[in-house]
């Protein structure tokens, strides 16, 4: 029954994700077209809501919305649609509206197209050669060989988008600001500030032993009086007894210390909340899907408007499909670095013996390519303006 409960949450999400993107082709990519093929705008749409999909699990899986198997069963498949899609039915059209724009071929399209499917898959599959992105037991149609090689598509295309943009600069380092608090560290700090208060206890017992000491023998009463009596009082001191103001010293120190433990005690203790680790975890998470839609969607919207024509706007529509696919299957990839723990378990159990690092790794070095490009290229820029500016 629950299972029945969670598949009706999870369908009637995806069935608005394809809403908005049925609605965005329309109003925003396509308004100022009149032919359309409706198999595109099926394609971008869907794509779209498996892609939204996957989000929506990620936030699932910080709030523990879904029972765990439900959860399982709606990543295995969406990720083997969405894969289905990018790998097979996408690069299939745009060869089938490709060969069908050229009238010599059009005759004989179906095979052409294949043919062209044929040489996508040729280099799609040479692309994982030169990369050590998964272990050589994995299958030929695994998830993880397909996964595999569209991570590094996606993530070199993120790579560059960003160090162009420096957008998700805050979202690439924000793992190095997170604090893995355990128990462990909470019990050792803990057991020093206890050893820290058993030492001041100590020492203050000490000093009311030495002035009770010091009393019983009687100094109190048979204090020296004069001059000479006050200079022997201070360089002399009773026999047993010690040196108060050193002992004093010490314990204010170690109050001061117990101090600085329990203030650090109270800051491990809130940092271990569960409630709110969850919840600026979800916040976060949040906040990097909504920024990385959005911008994605801007930056499609423009690219297409620069490029279409009446002829090649359905091609281009199947290509931000692919784009978008492949962007948000690699945002998945580098998002799970960046949740806790506990809730990346299922994630890397669908996605399966992957090399994660891998990914993080390329994406720097091909955020830190596009960005030193980026500034050379706007300093380029910059010193030519005025060169032209003094040109009569």
């Amino acid at each position: 029954m629950s299972f029945l409960i969670d598949s009706s949450i999870m369908i009637t999400s995806q069935i608005l994700f394809f809403g908005f993107g049925w609605l965005f082709f329309m109003r925003q990519l396509f308004k100022d077209y009149e032919v359309r093929q409706y198999v595109v705008q099926v394609i971008f749409s869907v794509t779209f809501a498996f892609s939204c999909t996957m989000f929506e699990l990620i936030i699932f899986e910080i709030l523990g919305v879904l029972n765990s198997s439900s959860r399982y069963f709606h990543w295995k498949l969406n990720l083997c649609v969405i894969l289905l899609i990018l790998v097979f039915l996408v690069p299939f059209y745009i060869g089938y509206f490709i060969v069908s724009n050229i009238r010599l071929l059009h005759k004989q399209r179906l095979l052409f197209s294949c043919l062209l499917w044929l040489t996508f898959m040729y280099f799609f599959w040479k692309l994982g050669d030169p990369f050590p992105i998964l272990s050589p037991k994995h299958g030929i149609l695994s998830i993880e060989q397909l996964i595999s090689r569209v991570g590094v598509i996606g993530v070199t295309l993120m790579a560059l988008l960003s160090g162009f943009g420096a957008v998700n600069c805050p979202y690439t380092y924000m793992s190095y600001f997170l604090r893995n608090v355990t128990d462990v560290d909470i019990l050792a700090l803990e057991r020093r500030l206890l050893q820290t208060m058993d030492m001041i206890i100590s020492k203050k017992k000490r000093m009311a032993m030495t002035r009770r000491t010091m009393f019983q023998k009687g100094e109190v009463h048979n204090k020296p009086s004069g001059f000479w009596g006050m200079i022997k009082s201070i360089t002399t001191s009773a026999p047993g007894s010690e040196n108060l103001n050193l002992i004093q010293q010490e314990v204010d120190a170690l109050e001061e210390l117990s101090r600085q433990l329990f203030l650090e005690t109270a800051d491990l203790h809130a940092t271990k909340v569960k409630f709110w680790s969850q919840h600026i975890s979800f916040i976060l998470v949040g906040i990097i899907i909504v920024t990385s839609i959005r911008g994605l969607l801007i930056t499609l919207t423009k690219f297409f408007y620069a490029i279409s024509s009446s002829k090649s706007s359905n091609v281009i529509v199947l290509l931000l499909a692919q784009i978008m696919g492949m962007y948000f299957v690699s945002s998945v990839l580098l998002i799970r670095m960046s949740m806790p723990l506990e809730y990346r378990t299922i994630i890397t159990e669908v996605l399966g013996e992957l090399q994660f690092n891998f990914y993080h790794r390329w994406f720097d070095v091909i955020f830190l390519v596009s960005a030193l490009s980026s500034i050379l290229f706007l300093y380029l820029a910059h010193k030519q303006a005025p060169e032209k500016h003094m040109t009569p």
